[in-house]
């Protein structure tokens, strides 16, 4: 009985040594950390789950069982935000697609153009700045441009007439191309950092052979951006898409027509008798849903783009 129990001991020691201990305490501490982060994702997720009662009577994280499970809240969720999602589409599309292409069109003339070395210096630095201007401090000066003296409400009345336009849609338009100035200066910094890798010979050829600088960007710089267009598309999509204080200072509240999807959620699950937390839970994971769609759609492009850029 004592040679099993000694042979056993003695593999159990020599297995010991050969244990990397500085693995498994990484392990240990990434373990933690995702389930740090991922804890307040899965609460939110099981709480869009269940019903008003079982929110109150179970633990937030605790899946909820058969008596308090249900489907209603997310129903009631994609029906009230449906009409806020298609602004937010209408907003946010055409607005990063115009701030990646502006970005771009911006650093390649500030990297690989050569002109003016002090004017352009002098330029970048006024991107640099823009990028550090806060939301809070242009929100006045914003709302008096677009509605004292543009006269946004007004702007496009031709296409009141279509079915989903009101006169009140013409606010989409105004935080569309605030959207734009505001996105610019950050995608031409990321655009820069990208175009600045890139082959010095590959365009001083392409000037030997007389290629414009219209032609370069279109057929040379241009097409080695899709890496970096991918990842500037995703950032740009996601900030837009999440953006608050522009859209509430501009459309003004979540009872307007061309109210965008971060404007309705806010209201959404509240009333006299308190919050409707389960709601409000599966409000904000459809609300996420572009989001989603657009990581998965360009995940290769943007791998490929970080990878680049480091």
């Amino acid at each position: 009985m004592s040679k099993p129990t000694h042979s056993r001991a003695e593999s159990i020691a020599r297995i010991l040594p050969a244990l990397d201990y500085r693995k498994i305490g990484l392990s240990f501490v990434v373990m933690f950390f995702f389930a740090f982060f991922i804890s307040p994702i899965w609460t939110g997720f099981v709480t869009a789950f269940k019903t008003t009662g079982a929110v109150t009577s179970t633990t937030p994280f605790i899946p909820p069982g058969p008596s308090g499970f249900t489907l209603e809240k997310w129903t009631v969720a994609f029906d009230y935000l449906s009409t806020g999602m298609i602004n937010s589409l209408i907003m946010s599309v055409p607005s990063t697609i115009a701030s990646v292409f502006l970005g771009s069109i911006a650093a390649y003339g500030l990297t690989l153009v050569d002109w003016n070395r002090r004017l352009q210096f002098s330029i970048l630095v006024l991107f640099l700045v823009g990028i550090f201007i806060p939301y809070q401090a242009v929100l006045v000066p914003l709302s008096d441009f677009w509605i004292n003296i543009v006269g946004v409400d007004g702007l496009l009345a031709p296409l009141g007439g279509l079915p989903y336009f009101t006169a009140r849609h013409s606010r989409l338009f105004a935080v569309t191309v605030t959207h734009v100035v505001y996105a610019i200066p950050i995608c031409m910094l990321l655009f820069r950092g990208y175009y600045m890798s890139l082959s010095d010979e590959l365009i001083e050829a392409a000037k030997i052979d007389g290629a414009s600088i219209t032609s370069i960007y279109r057929r040379i710089v241009l097409p080695l951006s899709k890496p970096m267009i991918g990842v500037v598309f995703i950032y740009q999509f996601t900030m837009i898409w999440n953006e608050f204080l522009f859209s509430l200072t501009l459309i003004g509240s979540s009872s307007s027509p061309a109210a965008t999807v971060t404007l309705v959620l806010s209201g959404l699950g509240s009333d006299l008798s308190g919050v409707d937390f389960g709601l409000r839970m599966a409000g904000a994971f459809v609300a996420a849903l572009p989001t989603l769609i657009i990581y998965v759609l360009f995940a290769e492009q943007f791998a490929e783009g970080l990878a680049s850029d480091n």
